[in-house]
């Protein structure tokens, strides 16, 4: 099996189905390319920079200790990786005049996410194989998709509202949450069968950004 090919298909697969779902008013393909580029350099580099100073700060000395696992999951990993995509949503996505309505929140925080995800995939599947890249396809690959719609849902709404600050960071504070909820679950899997939560924290983000997705749409000013 070609492992490129598996890598990035279920990547493909989620971008096809977001931008489906942007029924209304799509935005530029020159654009969504560009986001997805970002994702998957600039946010990345930030995210390489900021787990190798976290790491040291806030190492983990004992595998087993779930204190030091719950730091990780939530903050060295989970944090990181949100804020280093949000950055992109906020700073690029967020001001372009094509983000002109909220739907286009999670369109772009899904993209920048497949970015991110397209290159962790990419590593991942090349380093340990087929079986690793089966079980992404069902699992990392959709997680990283929630995460992007859970925090693109309020970076949307954020764009047209004057409570810009707080939305902003309640999407990346829900993404955190979901993102830390389903690594914390895997990393103490020397609890037997803990790692259940992994997979209940994803069905719940995923039921969660299928109501965003609608929600939106409904809200859409371009919809006739």
């Amino acid at each position: 099996m070609n492992l490129l090919l598996l890598a990035i298909a279920p990547i493909t697969i989620v971008l096809f189905y977001i931008y489906i779902k942007d029924k209304f008013e799509k935005e530029p393909i020159k654009i969504l390319t560009k986001s997805f580029f970002l994702g998957a350099t600039v946010s990345v580099l930030i995210t390489a920079v900021l787990s190798a100073v976290l790491g040291n700060l806030l190492p983990v000395t004992d595998v087993k200790n779930i204190g030091q696992q719950f730091v990780q999951a939530f903050i060295v990993v989970a944090l990181v990786e949100e804020f280093s995509k949000y950055v992109i949503v906020k700073l690029y996505a967020q001001k372009n005049k094509e983000f002109n309505e909220s739907f286009d929140g999670i369109v772009y925080a899904v993209f920048v996410s497949m970015g991110f995800a397209a290159l962790e995939n990419v590593l991942y599947v090349f380093q340990y194989g087929v079986a690793t890249g089966i079980t992404r396809a069902f699992t990392a690959v959709p997680a990283h998709a929630v995460f992007g719609v859970l925090m693109g849902y309020f970076m949307g709404k954020a764009k047209f509202s004057e409570n810009k600050f707080i939305l902003n960071i309640t999407g990346l504070l829900l993404a955190t949450i979901f993102h830390g909820a389903y690594d914390f679950f895997l990393f103490i899997s020397f609890i037997p069968g803990v790692y259940i939560g992994a997979f209940i924290s994803l069905i719940i983000g995923i039921i969660l950004s299928n109501k965003a997705i609608k929600k939106h749409q409904n809200a859409s000013i371009f919809k006739v």
